[in-house]
């Protein structure tokens, strides 16, 4: 599953727009699937931006979101400006063009 930068944006500013700070955050997404959510909640509780539990089972791949953390607090603030989440994302693309060229 590729990693979509968007999508990881929509889920952080869905968790922040959450009134409750308690219990897992069922996460609906238009054109995205629970399984594609669920792969990015876990990369980014992963990457230190949210605080997620794993719910996987013999039944599926679900992850689920409970809070940012402060990491993901801060890093929401910045990417709710456009241009500079747009440079953000492009420099994240640039940077893993150069690691599968060099690989």
């Amino acid at each position: 599953m590729k990693r979509d930068l968007d999508l990881a944006r929509t889920i952080l500013r869905t968790i922040e727009d959450t009134p409750t700070a308690r219990g897992w955050i069922d996460l609906v997404i238009d054109g995205h699937s629970d399984e594609e959510i669920s792969y990015h909640v876990k990369l980014l509780a992963h990457e230190g931006l949210i605080e997620a539990t794993d719910l996987s089972s013999s039944d599926g791949f679900v992850w689920k979101p409970t809070s940012l953390t402060w990491a993901g607090h801060e890093f929401i603030a910045a990417a709710k400006d456009e241009s500079r989440w747009t440079r953000a994302k492009d420099m994240v693309l640039k940077k893993g063009e150069v690691s599968r060229s060099t690989s």
